[in-house]
């Protein structure tokens, strides 16, 4: 099936956007960043549309990549913003966790993915390939060497999904004790060469 890939996302998708990105990264973020209406709150305000790329069809959006760039990122944030979320002492601990378990700058010459969700009921559909061929492309044009990632080192599924698309495994990061938080116990970088 083919799709309609857009770069970024109409305002009046902003929630669903939220809502997507949670339930693909909620059950890893839930301990920090939850409850999940706070968290998705979060989301809705720090989230650049710009910084996407997406399928709606029908008025639904059916799947979301996330972009990292010079320009900002996707679903990243500040202090402040935490802050007007969460409250000044309640953001600040959430954000310094959060830090400590990411990795997201991007390797010199590399577009990163900051983020990637297609809805459970559209999986297998060729969605994740579309949204993938589109940042591939974008990545390209705008003259990367590489296209990268950073994945849960268990989430085998992602992992297959992202080498069966030319992506190969850079380097593994433990998180140390970070595990009893987030309950995964280390990140893998893949990369795509361009």
């Amino acid at each position: 099936m083919k799709f309609k890939v857009s770069h970024g996302l109409p305002e009046p998708y902003r929630a669903a956007a939220a809502d997507l990105y949670w339930q693909a990264f909620g059950g890893k973020l839930g301990p920090v960043m939850g409850p999940p209406a706070r968290a998705q709150s979060y989301l809705r305000c720090v989230m650049r549309l710009d910084q996407c790329f997406a399928i709606v069809q029908d008025n639904v959006l059916l799947g979301i990549v996330g972009l990292h760039t010079e320009t900002g990122t996707f679903a990243g944030g500040t202090a402040r913003d935490f802050g007007a979320v969460y409250g000044r002492l309640r953001g600040l601990w959430r954000l310094k966790l959060l830090m400590l378990v990411a990795n997201t700058d991007p390797d010199v010459g590399a577009l990163m993915i900051d983020g990637f969700s297609v809805q459970a009921a559209a999986r297998g559909q060729g969605i994740g390939a579309a949204l993938l061929k589109a940042v591939v492309s974008y990545a390209r044009a705008q003259g990367f060497d590489a296209v990268q990632l950073d994945v849960v080192g268990s989430n085998w599924r992602a992992r297959g999904f992202y080498q069966r698309h030319g992506f190969v495994v850079q380097s593994q990061r433990k998180i140390g004790p970070l595990r009893l938080i987030f309950g995964f116990d280390s990140t893998v970088r893949m990369q795509r060469k361009l």
